[in-house]
């Protein structure tokens, strides 16, 4: 299993990357399995250069923030108006029960047939595995101040792998909860939100994580590694690290856009 960071800025793109998307693929059976988690503003441009769209099998939307889902509507217009005709299947799209209506709305289409045309709209049922090819995909509920916000624990079978998996998760945007433990426990790779720092914004609860945030929960979950997400422009990705590594020991980095990563 393959990560690969198409975005990461947080709250919003900043100059070297695009806001929340990641790409996750695998080879089965001689066939690239192709997902995202998330597809935040900014992203569509950039995904392009790693894959074409019309390969997309599946997108999962952790909450419904734009930072975390307004490209679907870019996607839309790619889909519906290809002069060539696009020519596959509706794109599978998992995420809140409010998503159709709210991509509808965000661009200024009836409800129905709203988007539906173009992508198959699924909604999470907390705790709940979804399956897609080689993907095994659980929402975990976590705190973040919108109607529903999730967790996304990515499993992937893999007989080499401690424990026959090989699992991502991926913290979507929240502060430390027992959902958000419960996805990452054992998890290779921890892709976790770290929005805020200590000493400026830790006395804001409910909302994101702070590095040293970050790192408890890593901690706490036994993750293998901890990579370090959704920092915004004005954070420093230095500091961010220093205070994960205040209470992780293992292997932390921050994620860079265009860079890809062996679960």
């Amino acid at each position: 299993m393959k990560l690969t960071i198409v975005g990461c800025s947080g709250s919003f793109p900043g100059p070297q990357s695009p806001a929340s998307c990641y790409l996750i693929t695998v080879q089965e059976d001689g066939k690239t399995w192709r997902i995202l988690l998330d597809l935040g503003n900014g992203s569509l441009g950039a995904l392009q250069r790693y894959m074409d769209l019309r390969d997309i099998d599946g997108i999962f939307l952790t909450h419904l923030h734009p930072d975390h889902c307004m490209d679907l509507c870019g996607l839309h217009v790619a889909v519906h108006w290809d002069p060539e005709g696009w020519n596959q299947p509706r794109i599978p799209v998992w995420g809140p029960a409010a998503t159709a209506d709210r991509m509808a709305t965000a661009y200024g289409l009836d409800p129905e047939p709203g988007m539906h045309e173009d992508f198959e709209f699924h909604s999470w049922a907390p705790r709940t595995p979804v399956t897609l090819g080689p993907f095994t995909i659980t929402p975990f509920p976590v705190l973040h101040p919108v109607e529903e916000a999730y967790a996304l624990r990515v499993e992937v079978t893999d007989p080499d792998a401690p424990g026959g998996k090989r699992i991502l998760t991926y913290s979507g945007d929240t502060d430390a909860c027992e959902g958000l433990l419960e996805a990452a426990a054992g998890s290779s790779i921890f892709l976790c939100e770290a929005a805020f720092h200590e000493g400026r914004d830790d006395a804001i609860r409910g909302v994101h994580l702070t590095g040293k945030r970050a790192g408890d929960v890593a901690s706490a979950a036994a993750s293998r590694r901890l990579l370090l997400t959704h920092l915004p422009v004005w954070n420093d990705a230095v500091r961010t690290m220093e205070e994960a590594r205040t209470s992780y020991a293992g292997d932390v980095a921050v994620a860079v856009a265009g860079v890809s990563y062996a679960v």
